[in-house]
């Protein structure tokens, strides 16, 4: 089970994390006049991601658990209808959905917070020069857990984590417009 969540938080932290590197530099390229609106914007985009990723989970794993259920119900000859092993599941798969939710938020609202100072400690293009660089060291941490956990070693994973987050700003500062 743990496992499974972590895959979930992990993967969908990593896609929120690169989504809110590409919404502000995005909205800051773009012209957006100060940090309060780059927020919102973030919001908007971790509010979508984290709907995704409890939605998705929760029926994704409804659909798998259901599937393993009737797989142990043909097996052992019963209905295992309304049992301990049924609530379990079912618990398992509220875990799985709520981790999975929380990874984008946690990957978008982190990387927005220099935004929440802007005009007053940092101007809008130091704001996202922060934002960036939280966000690199976001995905670089997910990275070094990552590699910790399969006895890797944690400073390569975390490089190859990071470096997602910088290509996805210098594409960010390429684009046209």
């Amino acid at each position: 089970m743990q496992a499974i969540s972590r895959r979930y938080f992990i993967s969908n932290g990593f896609d929120g994390t690169l989504t809110s590197i590409g919404v502000v530099l995005g909205a800051v390229l773009s012209g957006v006049p100060d940090g309060v609106t780059v927020v919102k914007i973030g919001v908007g985009a971790g509010v979508g991601l984290g709907t995704s990723g409890v939605w998705s989970v929760w029926e994704i794993e409804r659909a798998e658990t259901k599937a393993a259920i009737r797989r142990t119900e043909r097996a052992m000859l019963t209905d295992l209808d309304d049992t301990g092993f049924e609530r379990r599941q079912q618990s398992v798969r509220t875990v799985h959905a709520i981790a999975s939710g929380i990874g984008p938020l946690i990957g978008i609202l982190l990387p927005l917070l220099p935004f929440l100072v802007e005009g007053v400690l940092l101007s809008l293009w130091q704001a996202a020069a922060v934002s960036v660089a939280l966000g690199v060291g976001l995905l670089a941490s997910f990275g070094a857990y990552m590699g910790s956990i399969s006895g890797q070693r944690w400073y390569v994973a975390a490089f190859r984590m990071g470096l997602a987050g910088l290509v996805v700003a210098l594409i960010n500062l390429f684009l046209p417009g």
